[in-house]
């Protein structure tokens, strides 16, 4: 008896032991994992800091006005993102920052001639332009209009200023490259003794930018002999949606033979036997000038261009909008769409908001509508269009 209880404490202990032992081992375990937790937790919690750094650098950049601080910050936020791993780079996001600002591919910078030379001479052309960070629209597309006018004009020194400091400011960081705003390049035709200065506008219309323009110029008419502004691409506004001009009609043919030329077709009236219609997409604005886009419609019809339908980004006036303009392609029996910018540039706007992957784009709502057997995107300006240039040209010589 004694030693059948004896056995069975031995037993007992035993087992005792074990679990503990089991336990320990348990516990062992269980810190090793919690550390390896934490050290993960802190690496992510450090790719997200880095990240976070660096959206905050681009966002601050991400503004219209140009301070003593934006060489430094431009110069910071490209230093930021140069030290991130690939992992962090795709966390990077802000109000405005994303991936995408220095990682997205958008041509060759080093193909780009900003125009921002001294040595101007008496004569100067600047050529202003919203602007744009697609290197290689801004190549094509106003590179193309400024050698145009420079070819025109060989007793004039052409130079380049861009409206949008944002844009300024996105090249500047992410390519290095510095382009003038109107500001600066006026302080530099002054600097240089400019005496005759015409400023080219690329921009469609008499709109809001225009309108800003025209106010930043003429603060400075004091400093030289003379200034002129010449016409935007299209010209004058008009009274009214019925009214057209030689530029709006020039502009149309261009663009319209310019859309047939990359298709399969020979000519527009082939395409429209085949059910295809062109949508060309501007930008849309809630100015005076939105008329201008009616007038554009206008000028088609009157072309006999009754496949041709225009549309704008931001559905002014009303009838651009992207769903009316859907609407008035099904309703004129089409089934076959090709889409392409009413822009000088291709660049951002034709990108995303035209040819983009996401629910909202151009493309992506004319393919939900399911009443389309096909959709296609055009991703070119209007300002590489050979014709088109030499509307900017004439423009020039009327103003010199």
């Amino acid at each position: 008896m004694k030693k059948k209880l004896a056995l069975g404490l031995a037993l007992v202990m035993s087992a005792s032991m074990a679990f503990s032992a089991c336990g320990q081992k348990a516990d062992t375990a269980a810190n090793e994992d919690a550390t390896e937790e934490v050290v993960e937790t802190t690496e992510e919690d450090a790719d997200q800091v880095a990240a976070d750094n660096c959206a905050a650098l681009i966002d601050a950049i991400y503004v219209q006005e140009r301070t003593d601080e934006t060489d430094a910050q431009c110069a910071a936020a490209k230093e930021a993102w140069d030290a991130l791993t690939d992992a962090q780079k795709e966390l990077v996001e802000g109000e405005n920052a994303d991936p995408d600002y220095f990682g997205r591919d958008t041509g060759d910078a080093s193909q780009d001639d900003p125009l921002n030379q001294d040595e101007i001479g008496e004569n100067e052309i600047l050529v202003v332009s919203f602007g744009t960070s697609f290197n290689t629209s801004r190549v094509q597309d106003i590179g193309g209009i400024e050698k145009a006018i420079a070819e025109a004009n060989p007793d004039w020194s052409v130079r380049r200023a861009f409206t949008s400091q944002i844009i300024i400011n996105h090249i500047q960081a992410r390519d290095d490259e510095k382009i003038d705003n109107v500001e600066q390049a006026l302080d530099r035709a002054v600097a240089n003794g400019v005496k005759n200065l015409v400023v080219q506008p690329t921009h469609l219309m008499h709109g809001a930018e225009y309108d800003d323009l025209v106010e930043a110029v003429e603060a400075y008419a004091d400093n030289f002999d003379s200034v002129k502004i010449a016409e935007p691409l299209l010209g004058e506004v008009g009274a009214d949606a019925a009214e057209t001009n030689s530029d709006k009609e020039t502009v149309a043919k261009a663009v319209v033979d310019q859309a047939v030329s990359e298709t399969e077709y020979d000519s527009l009236d082939a395409a429209a036997e085949e059910g295809v219609a062109f949508v060309f997409m501007g930008h849309g604005t809630s100015h005076t000038a939105k008329v201008t886009y009616s007038q554009m419609q206008t000028q088609m019809n009157d072309l006999g261009y009754d496949n041709v339908f225009i549309g704008t980004v931001e559905g002014e006036p009303e009838e651009t909008a992207c769903e009316n303009v859907i609407a008035a392609v099904k309703d004129a029996g089409y089934t076959k769409v090709v889409i392409r910018p009413l822009m000088v540039v291709a660049g951002d706007h034709a990108n995303n908001d035209m040819a983009g992957d996401e629910d909202d784009s151009w493309k992506s709502m004319f393919l939900a509508d399911g009443s389309f057997e096909s959709v296609e995107c055009q991703i070119a300006g209007l300002g590489e269009i050979e014709a088109v240039q030499k509307v900017y040209v004439a423009h020039t010589a009327d103003a010199i």
